[in-house]
């Protein structure tokens, strides 16, 4: 059944949502994944690469993951945590992704022990991307906490004496 053009903007709102939803837990399960394996794991890869600092990126790797995934999971601070999300997804683009193509998605072969994939593009990177941009341009939707946070804030900087400038 289509939706009536007059009560798409009233959905709309709700658009927000799935996005949330699916880049705070994507980015929660490659922080639990990492950290699973352990933090030292994840810094050899980087040390192979020729990250810098390889265990201190790992770290921080692991913890912008982590919390950026809760805080967009839970729609609080997104516009904040978006920007060193998506220098994490451009690192992973330009050191690892890129030489692979853009498809996320090879196919090389179906076995007895099922499909046979070849690495993955950068296409999922830009998804998460345009997802992060998506929440930061058009904001966090229903059910945000970013919602009851910036209300509160308002409310007490509205009342607020502001000396040494009168308007």
């Amino acid at each position: 059944m289509l939706l009536a053009l007059s009560s798409r903007p009233a959905l709309a709102r709700w658009g927000p949502l799935p996005l949330r939803l699916i880049v705070g837990y994507g980015f929660l399960a490659h922080g639990f994944s990492k950290l699973s394996k352990g933090p030292e794991a994840f810094a050899t890869i980087l040390q192979a690469m020729g990250v810098p600092a390889p265990h201190l990126m790992a770290g921080l790797t692991i913890l912008v993951e982590l919390v950026g995934g809760l805080a967009v999971l839970l729609g609080a601070f997104v516009t904040v945590f978006s920007i060193p999300m998506a220098v994490v997804l451009l690192v992973a683009i330009l050191r690892v992704h890129l030489p692979y193509g853009f498809t996320s998605v090879k196919l090389l072969g179906f076995t007895s022990a099922g499909a046979q994939f070849g690495p993955p593009g950068y296409e999922t990177d830009l998804l998460y991307i345009a997802c992060l941009v998506a929440l930061v341009l058009g904001g966090s939707g229903p059910l945000a906490l970013d919602g009851f946070i910036g209300p509160r804030r308002k409310r007490q900087t509205s009342g607020a004496v502001h000396l040494g400038r009168i308007p």
